[in-house]
């Protein structure tokens, strides 16, 4: 089999620095973690609080520290910085070869989506924000790796799409459109959730967007391992 990630993120409209960071750590017994936290509100302050807490995160996954364990650390430590005054919600993908599942840890109140074939379900488990409190913990799931598997995260810019107009981004409606009529590759998930939000937004999100989406196919070709990254930029004078 093959895993394949991708992922699709854009800014708040005329801010020039996202909230979101997204990282990507390989694991130490083997597989890869990829790890989204969103920081409290916009801009530059959101930026280094999501950078503090993805930090932290990859780190401890580095030294094969469980993933909810790094997600409750991260969170204590975000508390400890902040005193408990700024938020982030925070999602660890992981595809452990170890355990031969895909682990999925998420501080985030909004749900995952979780397809295979045509069926898509809304895992929206109670879950709450890290940085409030202490020991926080996060909501853990553990799905089997097999061809044919379907997961999307994303942060919360996604749902609030369309929130200035009275319109609704259903993002389970429009995965399983995509399901239904083709086998999408994960870019073509992630841009097309994307897109539909941005469109929601009159080309002006509300939000910072991020959307990660993980598929696992037959396996193509040979055993190599890559990663292609695309970032546009504006060249500042």
């Amino acid at each position: 089999m093959e895993v394949q990630i991708a992922v699709a993120k854009t800014n708040k409209y005329a801010v020039t620095e996202s909230g979101d960071t997204l990282e990507v750590v390989e694991r130490p017994n083997g597989g890869l973690s990829v790890v989204l936290a969103d920081g409290q509100t916009s801009g530059r302050g959101a930026k280094a609080v999501s950078m503090l807490v993805v930090r932290k995160v990859i780190g401890l996954l580095a030294e094969g520290v469980r993933d909810g364990a790094a997600a409750r650390a991260a969170s204590d430590s975000l508390y400890t910085d902040k005193g408990g005054k700024v938020s982030a919600t925070l999602n660890i993908i992981s595809v452990d070869l170890h355990s031969g599942t895909v682990v999925l840890t998420r501080n985030n109140p909004a749900p995952f989506f979780l397809a295979h074939g045509e069926r898509v379900d809304c895992i929206n488990t109670e879950s709450s924000p890290i940085g409030v409190r202490l020991n926080t913990r996060p909501v853990i799931s553990e799905i089997p790796v097999e061809a044919g598997l379907v997961i999307v995260i994303y942060t919360d810019g996604l749902v609030h799409a369309g929130s200035r107009t009275g319109k609704v981004m259903d993002v389970c409606t429009s995965l399983k459109a995509m399901l239904e009529e083709q086998d999408p590759a994960p870019q073509a998930i992630a841009d097309a959730l994307l897109g539909e939000a941005v469109t929601l937004d009159n080309g002006r999100p509300v939000d910072d967007i991020s959307v990660v989406t993980l598929k696992v196919i037959k396996r193509r070709g040979d055993a190599v391992r890559r990663m292609t990254v695309r970032l546009p930029i504006d060249m500042m004078r």
